[in-house]
């Protein structure tokens, strides 16, 4: 009997999804937890795996169409079974952007009208569960010998990393050597400064070139216009060109710019570089930014509240955002109670976040409830900018180039690695003397920071 592939609920507060692209066509063979099709959200794009092995037999559901999370959307089995299962059925085209959605499929019922799902609730894996079950191997031998902890006896993320601990096999090495770094945009790396001055013997090796600026090449669906091609905006371009009018209609921006002494940062990071390493974290300077915030925002709270017409809301939650760039846009995944992490603990929650935004499998409750937000411009080279606010917080910083400059220390000259701190803020709610308060403080941890 043909499996059922339905639209997954992607978040606690997500009702539905809308088909972005299918990876798979009909007729084409899949493996089990193998990508079919990208499905999108208001906050962001995820890759869905097929629920079992097999060969798409029909897509219920084109390209671009909304429909409520549970909705039958594809049916994969074995060639032919599609006649015996709905004969009526034929594989649906991706409809004109002008005609309405195809209504979906109903799901498969008992007798007595009730739903009758695909298996059971613990066998529905989550992106995140079905391609951790991928990339270590475990066989649906193993998959049985787990007890799953989630709804319905689900298996969630932390019942496979407990198997994986227990499983003397397990190649944990692989899997750490190939986490994508963060920090360069389209292949995960945020914060590796233009200049790299920071090696053991304090050598400046050569700039490296930034990378260049991801755009979308023409594709066949552009169309012909006096001559040149139009690049039709994908639902995750037309999300930021929404949100970032609505910020600047919304809040008056104001930003100010601040210098800081980097050199006990990378001192630290230099010397405590292996030392991570070992404990399977890769560690990276993206860390020592967001404590530096954790303490301005504890120190200078009001930071952290955000404008509203009856009054000014305080947010307890120290939630951070990290700005990245992807392929086909800008996310921002959150990491959440910052505060409550040490140094290591930011370093795995930024790799982990890191490597599931490049391969599109955040879910939206992870790029949702951000506090504040840090983005960073100076991996091409910039040495400041002006960052728009992500409503309906009231601050960004901006993370300029990490370089060397001469400056002066006690009447005497220095050459320092040097950052420029910028930071928008919503001047409804706070005013320069209060940014520049925080920035002094954010100033402060980072040259004070313990070697």
């Amino acid at each position: 009997m043909p499996t059922n592939v339905v639209m997954p609920q992607l978040g606690e507060s997500v009702v539905e999804g809308t088909v972005g692209k299918w990876l798979k066509q009909v007729g084409d063979t899949v493996q089990q937890y193998e990508p079919i099709l990208e499905v999108n959200t208001d906050k962001v794009n995820t890759e869905i795996p097929s629920p079992a092995a097999g060969t798409l037999l029909q897509i219920l559901v084109p390209e671009g169409a909304t429909v409520k999370a549970g909705t039958v959307i594809a049916l994969i089995g074995q060639k032919g079974e599609v006649s015996e299962a709905a004969p009526a059925m034929q594989p649906v085209a991706p409809a004109p952007s002008s005609a309405p959605a195809p209504s979906p499929a109903p799901m498969p019922t008992t007798q007595a009208g009730e739903i009758k799902p695909n298996g059971s609730a613990r066998n529905r894996f989550t992106p995140v569960v079905a391609r951790m079950i991928s990339e270590f191997n475990i066989s649906d031998a193993e998959l049985k010998t787990i007890q799953g902890t989630g709804e319905n006896g689900r298996i969630s993320k932390k019942d496979i990393e407990n198997f994986l601990k227990t499983r003397e096999t397990v190649r944990t090495a692989p899997a750490v050597e190939t986490l994508p770094p963060w920090e360069q945009p389209g292949t995960g790396e945020l914060f590796r400064p233009t200049e790299e001055f920071f090696g053991k013997q304090a050598q400046a090796p050569a700039r490296q070139e930034a990378p260049a600026p991801i755009m979308p090449a023409p594709t066949k669906s552009g169309v012909a216009e006096n001559g040149q091609d139009v690049i039709p905006h994908t639902p995750m371009r037309r999300a930021i060109a929404e949100h970032m009018v609505r910020s600047k209609h919304t809040a008056p921006h104001v930003t100010t710019v601040h210098e800081a002494d980097m050199s006990r940062v990378l001192a630290h990071f230099n010397k405590h570089q292996e030392e991570f390493t070992r404990q399977g974290v890769k560690l990276t300077y993206t860390p020592y930014f967001v404590q530096a915030v954790v303490y301005g925002l504890q120190q200078v709270p009001i930071v952290n509240a955000q404008f509203q017409e009856q009054g000014v809301l305080l947010k307890r939650e120290l939630n951070i955002g990290i700005a990245v760039a992807i392929e086909d846009g800008l996310i921002v995944p959150v990491i959440k109670n910052a505060d409550d992490k040490s140094l290591l603990g930011l370093a795995r929650a930024v790799n982990d976040l890191a490597a599931r935004a490049r391969e599109k499998q955040l879910h939206p409750d992870e790029v949702t409830g951000g506090t504040f937000t840090i983005t960073n411009y100076g991996v091409f080279g910039s040495l400041f900018g002006t960052p728009v606010i992500s409503q309906p917080q009231s601050a960004i910083l901006g993370i300029g180039a990490i370089q060397k400059r001469v400056v002066v220390i006690n009447d005497a000259i220095a050459i320092r690695p040097m950052v420029y701190l910028a930071l928008s803020f919503d001047h409804r709610l706070l005013d320069g003397a209060i940014g520049d308060t925080f920035m002094n403080k954010v100033k402060q941890f980072l040259e004070s920071y313990p070697e």
